[in-house]
């Protein structure tokens, strides 16, 4: 038996999002809504929840399979018909937390404490509600004393009732034993014709149940997701809290306006954000690593030490001590070890670059491993691609490759060999050996004259 268990209604279309994706699928601070709502529920201590999913259910069940049991509502004929899907799998729970996949603002302790207050006060059911001076939309919460009396739906209250400003989050603890009996006297006797599950609690109060109501001090958790009007401001409401967090924790950040972090980053103390920064996914900072400005990193790790300016980089390894840009570009599979040097317009993508390397300017390289201390001249291009494969480069540690040399893959420079400037390498340069390929330089003295007398 199950003492505490969870369901998440996400079934809904969301048909203001004017969206081909399910309303619960769209992304805020890097994850998906209802990843946000689930990271509260397992962070209560319920490791499956049940999820209740309609339409777009085979998107839903491709990002949160592993996290939740799906149960499928084929009709959606209102919330209290989605929880009935979901009757066979709470048999036997002591209590049941019911939320909404579309609500991403909840914390995780608002949730703990609301489970508290249901489960110490031995009630049949507990409302998270919220004070909001703009109620419009929501139901209004109306109490006989400490007790719920009633939740009005917006489009059944009355006009009184629609003056209250304590509203109902659409969060929800019942004790399962009553639950059951409770949704089977619902009916569809409403202004939407749907089964509301808040009716469940008009059955309980007139069976004189107890109902409680927990007030959240944050009403931005009561937020709901319907249009894009309201996700771009949950982003706002999320983003600051991410800013203060790792503010909190001994991030410095310049211009926190201008600063985006997404949910899953992590940053060390000590770490410097500068303006117009953006950071996404499982990116990880580590100490002293200063980051921007204008710069935009994802699924990458920064080392201690750092410096990452005017870059755009994904799935990538920064090592320590690195220097990196103005106006570099790393693309997935890159891994820079310590103190290597990435300067202005240098792009690498799927190559290694070995300790202290330097590749200072206006450089592709890409499927190479570069040795240690290497030094990559301006200019210098790996042709790894020759219209049907890609093929590496490997330049061995301490060689220098001069300016403007085009590596023709698969090719080996050894180390400490030297490539002269202009070059095009085919072939493979033995360790210390110099390879140069360019065509003998002609001269033509006097020709300016020449030429104005043949044209004249």
């Amino acid at each position: 038996m199950h003492n505490l268990l969870a369901v998440i209604m996400a079934a809904g279309k969301g048909t203001r999002m004017k969206s081909k994706l399910p309303k619960v699928m769209h992304l805020l601070a890097g994850k998906t809504l209802i990843e946000h709502v689930l990271d509260s529920v397992t962070q209560v201590g319920i490791e499956r929840p049940l999820v209740i999913v309609g339409h777009g259910r085979e998107e839903i069940e491709t990002r949160i399979s592993e996290r939740a049991e799906l149960v499928v509502q084929t009709e959606q004929l209102g919330t209290g018909h989605a929880v009935m899907q979901a009757l066979p799998y709470l048999d036997g729970a002591k209590t049941i937390l019911i939320l909404s996949g579309d609500q991403p603002l909840l914390k995780a302790e608002t949730l703990k404490k609301l489970i508290e207050l249901h489960e110490v006060q031995g009630v049949s059911a507990t409302v998270l509600t919220a004070f909001m001076e703009q109620p419009f939309g929501y139901g209004r919460v109306i109490k006989n004393g400490e007790f719920v009396a009633k939740i009005a739906e917006e489009k059944d209250a009355s006009v009184d009732q629609r003056q209250i400003k304590e509203v109902n989050t659409g969060t929800y603890c019942f004790k399962g034993s009553v639950l059951k009996e409770a949704l089977a006297k619902i009916t569809t006797q409403n202004a939407q014709g749907e089964y509301y599950l808040t009716e469940v609690f008009d059955v309980l109060i007139k069976n004189g149940e107890k109902v409680l109501a927990y007030c959240t001090p944050d009403s931005n958790e009561a937020l709901g997701i319907n249009s894009r009007a309201q996700l771009a401001q949950a982003e706002g409401i999320l983003r600051e809290r991410i800013l203060d967090h790792w503010m909190s924790e001994g991030v410095t950040l310049v211009d926190p306006a201008s600063t985006f972090i997404e949910a899953e980053v992590k940053l060390s103390r000590d770490v410097t954000i500068l303006p117009f920064t953006r950071l996404m996914g499982k990116t990880l900072i580590e100490e002293d690593a200063v980051i921007g400005p204008q710069t935009s990193l994802e699924n990458c790790t920064v080392g201690c030490g750092s410096e990452v300016t005017y870059t755009v980089a994904k799935d990538t390894v920064i090592g320590e001590r690195c220097h990196i840009g103005p106006f570099a570009y790393l693309r997935p599979g890159t891994k820079l070890e310590a103190e290597v040097k990435v300067g202005d317009f240098v792009e690498i993508k799927n190559s290694y670059v070995e300790m202290g390397a330097k590749i200072p300017h206006l450089s592709y390289i890409g499927d190479t491993h570069v040795g240690r201390s290497a030094n990559i001249g301006a200019g210098t291009i790996t042709c790894n691609y020759d219209g049907v494969n890609k093929h590496p480069t490997k330049i061995g540690d301490y060689a220098f490759i001069g300016s403007n040399t085009n590596l023709v893959a698969p090719v080996e420079v050894g180390e400490y060999a030297v490539t002269g400037a202009g070059s095009t390498i085919t072939k493979n340069v033995p360790a210390r050996a110099l390879a140069v390929e360019r065509s003998p330089q002609v001269t033509k003295e006097h020709w300016h004259k020449q030429k104005d007398e043949i044209g004249g």
